[in-house]
């Protein structure tokens, strides 16, 4: 039994309903949750990590499946081979935070890019700084939250970048992101946040999401 039959047959068509209520029914779903889907796909992720290669097309297929299930066991994957990731894997990690898009996967993505970025800091310049100036709000998001977990390796000339040409916008999940990104990095640096704050005119959403720890 492959892993696709066997997340099928663990369906469960009860919770799957709230589970894509919750996700605003933009995608339907199998009706388990991490802590099953994580035991069900233990044995199988175990075995792809030893594999030299990255499979794209295991990953892709994933984004395929119409059951968002899928595209968190894509992602997950990602997860556990994050250290074979180089810059050649960028743009097709840039199509997965355009395909079938929401802050679930985007934000997860979001994590991964953040530690290829540290490993090879030059995707900013070849690749992050056009996701911040993009038309689609999920690369732009990408751009101002990957450095989420990076404390005092926090490039603030960039995360200033990234807030202030995002900044004159009423999309949620944009002001939602600057917010956290400040958020975040207020806990490593407050004095640097609160000026930021202070000079730079931010959603009040932003600023209220941004302030909590000051």
């Amino acid at each position: 039994m492959d892993i696709f039959e066997m997340f099928y047959n663990n369906r469960n068509e009860e919770q799957a309903i709230p589970m894509a209520k919750y996700m605003r029914d933009i995608f339907p779903f199998l009706g388990f949750k991490k802590p099953e889907r994580v035991k069900l796909s233990k044995e199988f992720l175990k075995a792809k990590r030893r594999e030299d290669k990255i499979d794209w097309d295991f990953i892709f297929k994933c984004y395929q499946m119409p059951e968002r299930e899928f595209q968190y066991l894509a992602i997950d994957y990602m997860e556990k081979v994050k250290d074979k990731f180089t810059p050649k894997d960028m743009e097709n990690i840039e199509k997965l935070i355009t395909t079938k898009s929401w802050w679930d996967s985007v934000d997860a993505i979001s994590k991964i890019v953040g530690h290829v970025a540290i490993k090879y800091p030059r995707i900013k310049e070849d690749y992050i700084i056009k996701w911040m100036k993009s038309d689609n709000i999920w690369l732009k998001r990408t751009s101002i939250i990957f450095q989420l977990q990076y404390k005092d390796k926090t490039d603030t000339d960039f995360l200033a970048k990234a807030i202030l040409y995002n900044s004159q916008t009423d999309e949620f999940f944009i002001n939602k992101a600057i917010g956290w990104a400040l958020r975040e990095y207020s806990k490593t640096n407050k004095e640097w946040v609160k000026n930021f704050i202070d000079k730079n005119a931010l959603h009040p959403l932003s600023v209220r999401e941004g302030s909590k720890y000051l």
